[in-house]
């Protein structure tokens, strides 16, 4: 039996990261984390205000995530984050060197659609340039997949757990 995995759904704003990162938990029979809570509430006012984050606003944000993924090594767990850089997974690593990411994917158009009909989220869609101009795709070295984010929460949801099946058990 394959020891559970902590995975950190990633990808811009608007991909759906809140709605599949529950299903995904549920699925797997592990709790969930938004990784939204974690920000302290200067980033979540200075996003409000449509200013984008830089890397100092985001070490505190990513050290409580990896702080949450590490306690949940070896129990599994599923938390949200964009986690659009490189450099921010390995932090996310170096703290939970076990983590998997499941990277939701999508055409731009779709994305803005979704974020337009959003309610009560801090963060704009004018911030959705800057989150594609950040993004740096997983490379072949990380542990983890890309899931497209076209079709139900159910269907992206079942995508998630077959490529995460797929993945090879790197816990042996």
């Amino acid at each position: 039996m394959r020891t559970p995995q902590v995975v950190v759904v990633m990808g811009v704003a608007g991909t759906g990261k809140t709605t599949i990162g529950p299903l995904l938990a549920a699925r797997l029979g592990v709790p969930y984390a938004e990784g939204d809570d974690f920000h302290p509430q200067a980033n979540i006012d200075k996003m409000a205000a449509g200013v984008p984050l830089d890397d100092s606003d985001r070490r505190p944000w990513l050290d409580a995530i990896g702080h949450w993924a590490h306690g949940r090594a070896g129990l599994g767990g599923v938390v949200s984050s964009s986690a659009l850089k490189r450099s921010y997974r390995d932090r996310l690593r170096a703290a939970a060197p076990g983590i998997v990411f499941v990277h939701l994917t999508g055409d731009r158009k779709l994305i803005e659609d979704r974020m337009a009909q959003r309610q009560g989220h801090f963060m704009p869609t004018a911030l959705l340039d800057s989150q594609f101009a950040t993004l740096q795709p997983l490379e072949p070295d990380e542990a983890g997949v890309a899931v497209d984010v076209c079709g139900g929460p159910e269907e992206i949801t079942e995508r998630a757990v077959r490529a995460l099946e797929a993945l090879p058990d790197t816990t042996e």
